[in-house]
């Protein structure tokens, strides 16, 4: 498995496939990073050579945010957010969906399972 930038990309998917295992690169980017190395990018990741390889790293380094430091940054933000108490920082804060999406019902993924609350007894039930 080639190596590129502190990740394993794939051996048999196509170059830009296999570029996309990168945190930060998605389709776009790596179809553009292939033409302007004048790589084919639909040539499979393990035909690539380690001159190839390198100059993938380079590119990749001089020019994108990707990895660590673009994790990082998104953390950075959320960060700012919470501190100056905007509204989608309190939204990160209480774990709600941040772009306005409906949290009556169907927010499940960001307010975790659900937590039952018991409903008032009714009048007959005392009795």
């Amino acid at each position: 498995m080639p190596r590129i930038v502190g990740v394993d990309i794939p051996n048999e998917k196509k170059t830009y496939i296999s570029l996309q295992y990168i945190h930060g690169i998605g389709r776009y980017q790596a179809i553009q990073l292939c033409k302007s190395l004048g790589l084919d990018p639909h040539r499979r990741a393990r035909d690539l050579t380690d001159e190839e390889l390198a100059r993938i790293a380079n590119q990749i380094e001089e020019t994108l945010v990707t990895e660590g430091n673009l994790r990082r940054q998104t953390q950075q933000h959320i960060s700012r957010l919470k501190e100056i108490a905007c509204y989608r920082g309190m939204r990160h804060r209480r774990g709600l969906p941040v772009r306005g999406q409906r949290s009556r019902t169907n927010a499940r993924t960001r307010k975790g399972p659900r937590k039952t609350v018991a409903g008032k007894k009714s009048v007959k039930q005392l009795r």
